[in-house]
């Protein structure tokens, strides 16, 4: 399974975003997930199973398919829930 992490301009947000979407894997003890990130016009749908974006540009990215928004792309919980949830839905959890 892979999960993309996607802002903007695909720098400096998706990054964090990507490293902390890790964190959240490792304290879920899943191993078997990869996660990089990209920016907005350089993602395509094949690329992940799920898509994290903040809701800045989500409307931007519906057409990647399975998309999570973010209402704060600083928040670990809301970052830990949502993952947590888009795992089960997948059942990787």
């Amino acid at each position: 399974m892979k999960i993309l992490a996607v802002c903007g301009q695909g720098l400096g947000t998706s990054f964090m975003v990507e490293m902390n979407i890790n964190q959240v894997l490792g304290e879920l003890g899943v191993t078997d997930v990869e996660v990089s990130h990209s920016d907005l016009s350089s993602a395509q749908p094949g690329d992940a199973d799920i898509f994290f974006l903040a809701k800045d540009i989500a409307e931007g990215g519906e057409q990647l398919g399975n998309v999570v928004i973010l209402d704060s792309i600083i928040d670990i919980d809301e970052l830990r829930e949502k993952v947590k949830k888009a795992l089960e839905e997948k059942g990787v959890l």
